[in-house]
């Protein structure tokens, strides 16, 4: 005797399954297999764009450190300017 049945799982895919004589054959399974790739590659992307900005947030901050840096070492250089601009315009004391 001869008996056929469908099932289905929980997660989308379907068995065809076919009992005779005590041996089970499964004949045809598939689907919900797209989905989730289409999941993966969502995701990959995602974690491309996100590293993307965080890559340029974090040279955006260096740049900013460098100029201001950069800003305090010309002011310190003016002031050593000053510096020695007043020792030179006031005469030495006799």
């Amino acid at each position: 005797m001869t008996t056929e049945r469908r099932v289905e799982h929980p997660d989308g895919t379907v068995e065809h399954v076919s009992t005779a004589d005590h041996q089970t054959v499964v004949t045809e399974r598939g689907g919900g297999g797209g989905l989730g790739i289409l999941g993966i590659v969502v995701a990959l992307i995602a974690v491309a764009v996100i590293g993307y900005f965080l890559l340029n947030m974090n040279r955006s901050e260096q740049v900013e450190s460098n100029a201001i840096a950069g800003a305090a070492e010309s002011v310190g250089n003016a002031a050593e300017n000053i510096g020695d601009a007043a020792e030179r315009a006031v005469p030495p004391a006799q």
